[in-house]
């Protein structure tokens, strides 16, 4: 029994960082299937009869549900029922939207009654773009869930321990999904001459996702046996541990709960719809072939995918989040800015790819610093209703800006107006940095402080 008591699953480092593959490899097959259309936005619009305006409503469909309130339900679900129960549930819901996807696009559907009959309301958007945008909306849910779930996961997991090391691991892994799809889906479409069939790739590689948390679930529960058996936790939770409804207070009432969302929602908005037009972009700006431009963009996530690791460990030994949120809002700037204004002055891959590159070190510096700062801004028990509400704001802008964007491409005929609104967006994140750390230094929260550091302190003052 000392044994046990003595040293848990987590200690092994081999327990803890296979979890960490097992729910990474769920995210980073996510990733792939978020962007599975990016590289084919002239081939759907060739073969399904989409235009600009249906893309950015596809695009805008992933995050609908959640701005609708489905993150917040999210988040009370997954501080009342735990990790094991959110994680298969939201692995399921992506399995299902992308199904629905796949058929929303499959050859098959386009002649059914069913795609007809979508055919005949609001006939601006084809049967085929209604149906993937509801798949796309099931699967959007399930894909922010599966992300705060697995935040929680490596919190609980990697609590007092590499915990920002390890938010950077798995989200490195994560962005080379967005990596391989770049490469993997263009190729698939030359290979078979239809975007049918990297779509199902993508979908088969989610059910392998689902198969992994399932294995996840099997160690989870007997990490929580041994924390039951240590004493470090109860079987049913202590009454004032247990999340209430009412808790949700405590979050909205934090000032620094309402930066980092808002630093987040305008961030990402910057990156992500970006993401979804960058390929197509790059090949009107350059003048090059969509399978060129698709994987010229795939370099975008390659310096975040090594960095974001190595800057992890650097925020748990060293410390400085705050700092990276400031240089990194100001990187993204400057890119986007030059995506508008350079760029189609010197049309050069070279230059291009220069600037791809860059971004991606701002793709680093943020989530990086802004994930595992978190949970030192709010209470365990409301961790995981914080993440989501989080993400809920976001999503707010993740689904309205696509559809700004196709608007204003459609609209002026090009991209520098799309550029400048990006670039703008990184102004604001820059100006709320300043808050932020101006409020770190009254409050205390040690944001930019190292974490190992931090501990040591504690284990003082409790002496």
């Amino acid at each position: 029994m000392a044994e046990k008591v003595r040293r848990l699953l987590n200690d092994s480092p081999a327990a803890r960082w296979g979890v960490l593959i097992l729910v990474a490899s769920m995210m980073f097959f996510a990733y792939m299937f978020v962007d599975v259309m990016s590289p084919l936005k002239s081939m759907i619009e060739a073969e399904r009869g989409w235009n600009s305006t249906n893309f950015g409503t596809y695009a805008a469909s992933e995050y609908i549900l959640n701005v609708f309130g489905f993150l917040i339900l999210a988040g009370i679900i997954l501080d009342k029922m735990g990790v094991r129960f959110t994680g298969l549930l939201s692995s399921s819901m992506m399995v299902a939207g992308a199904c629905i996807k796949f058929i929303g696009i499959s050859d098959w559907f386009q002649t059914t009654g069913f795609c007809q009959w979508l055919n005949s309301w609001w006939t601006a958007l084809p049967g085929s773009a209604k149906m993937a945008s509801l798949g796309f909306m099931i699967f959007g849910c399930g894909c922010e869930m599966a992300g705060t779930t697995v935040s929680k996961i490596l919190a609980k997991w990697f609590k007092g321990k590499e915990m920002s090391l390890a938010m950077g691991v798995e989200m490195a892994i994560a962005r080379l999904g967005v990596f391989a799809v770049m490469w993997i889906s263009p190729l698939i479409y030359n290979k078979t001459g239809t975007v049918v069939t990297p779509l199902a790739f993508c979908t088969a590689l989610l059910i392998i996702g689902l198969i992994n948390f399932f294995v996840f679930t099997i160690m989870d529960k007997k990490f929580d046996s041994q924390l039951v058996e240590a004493g470090l936790m109860t079987q049913e939770k202590d009454p004032e541990d247990e999340f209430h409804i009412s808790d949700l207070g405590q979050i909205f009432r934090s000032k620094m709960f309402w930066i980092v969302a808002l630093m987040c929602v305008l961030y990402y908005s910057a990156i992500f719809p970006f993401q979804r037009y960058a390929p197509n972009f790059l090949e009107t700006t350059l003048g090059i072939s969509a399978s060129a431009a698709s994987h010229l963009f795939s370099f975008f996530p390659i310096l975040a995918m090594c960095l974001t690791p190595l800057l992890g460990g650097f925020l748990s030994y060293k410390g400085k989040a705050a700092s990276m949120l400031v240089l990194g809002a100001l990187i993204m700037i400057v890119c986007h800015m030059s995506f508008a204004f350079l760029l189609p002055l010197f049309p050069s891959k070279a230059f291009a790819l220069v600037l791809i590159l860059v971004l991606g070190v701002s793709f680093s510096l943020v989530p990086a610093a802004l994930w595992p700062s978190v949970p030192k801004i709010i209470d365990e028990k409301v961790l995981g209703s914080a993440y989501c509400l989080i993400f809920w704001i976001q999503n707010i802008g993740l689904c309205l800006v696509p559809l700004l964007i196709g608007f204003l491409v459609e609209k002026t005929g090009g991209y520098k107006i799309p550029m400048i609104v990006f670039a703008s967006f990184g102004v604001l994140a820059f100006l709320l940095t300043f808050l932020l750390k101006k409020e770190d230094e009254k409050m205390g929260y040690g944001l930019e402080l190292p974490e190992v550091q931090k501990k040591d302190s504690e284990e003082k003052d409790e002496k």
